[in-house]
């Protein structure tokens, strides 16, 4: 079944379905193309940003969507994965799920007869990736030839990101503490996407080496849900990547500031970053709408 779990599944895909976001963006779609159409969203973990956007952009496409916690099916009192992803294929036209383990939603949608959409896991964040692009096409113009250096953990957003930028004829540099790097499976794949397509990828621990000639300097937080035991070594460790008006200073002209949300001000990035003019967070969380409209047509319209 044709889903999307990671950047690779659309490697072919991506500039026609931020294409298409920005058409539904301005209002040149057709109304209503998945009417009569019912989206599952399961959720293993807490969210504002994915949980409401899919729900109001089903709603704005013409279908619905049903929310599922993990208290709210048999899958969190024991029910096999495949199980539900059988059970669910007969009721709906598509499943999101919001999850702890990659390795779950590969086998939710190995069993699915409808297409599985990731909307987070340990591993990667498609959905939040393809918003990013959108936001950053809208403010500097294109991606080819511009660069992107995400600072601070090497989490899920970052690999996705990775494998992104270098589809779209971006450089991208990581600036993360040794232990901290992002995922080698991913870089492995990225870099191959980058020979492919003439990019640059670094990663560094040395916070200027990953700022030369930056156009988008992006962050996430510190502590994300399940890293809680390591809160206090996390703050000691990240603590000298985070992103200041003197860290922005080194970007070039006109660059802008960026981060998934939600942010925790005086952590991974200083209040006047964030609420500063640099700053695009609140163009990307609404992004997250457009680009998930474009999702879900590009997966669920017959």
């Amino acid at each position: 079944m044709n889903s999307l779990l990671s950047i690779t599944d659309i490697k072919d895909d991506v500039k026609d379905i931020l294409d298409l976001a920005s058409k539904i963006k301005a209002g040149e779609m057709e109304e209503k193309p998945l009417e009569g159409k019912t989206l599952a969203m399961i959720f293993e973990k807490s969210s504002t940003r994915t949980r409401v956007s899919f729900d109001v952009g089903m709603y704005q496409l013409g279908g619905r969507a049903i929310f599922l916690s993990s208290n709210d099916l048999q899958m969190g009192r024991g029910e096999p994965i495949s199980d539900t992803a059988k059970v669910l294929s007969r009721f709906v036209d598509g499943i999101m799920i919001r999850a702890i383990r990659h390795s779950d939603v590969v086998e939710l949608a190995k069993h699915s007869d409808v297409p599985v959409i990731s909307g987070l896991t340990d591993l990667e964040h498609p959905c939040q990736a393809l918003a990013d692009m959108l936001t950053i096409k809208e403010h500097l113009g294109d991606w080819k030839g511009k660069k992107i250096c995400f600072a601070g953990d090497g989490n899920n957003v970052c690999n996705s990101l990775l494998l992104i930028a270098p589809l779209l004829g971006m450089d991208i540099s990581v600036a993360c503490p040794k232990g901290y790097e992002p995922s080698e499976d991913i870089l492995k794949t990225a870099r191959e996407y980058a020979d492919e397509n003439n990019t640059q990828i670094v990663v560094s621990d040395d916070i200027g080496v990953a700022l030369e000639n930056v156009d988008v300097v992006y962050t996430d937080v510190w502590v994300s849900m399940g890293d809680e035991a390591e809160k206090a070594k996390r703050e000691i460790d990240l603590a000298p990547f985070q992103v200041n008006m003197d860290l922005m200073s080194f970007a070039n002209d006109g660059a802008i500031f960026m981060h998934c949300l939600p942010a925790v001000r005086g952590q991974e990035v200083s209040a006047d970053v964030i609420d500063g003019p640099k700053s695009v967070v609140f163009d990307q969380a609404e992004n997250r709408l457009h680009a998930q409209k474009a999702i879900l047509y590009h997966y669920m319209k017959d």
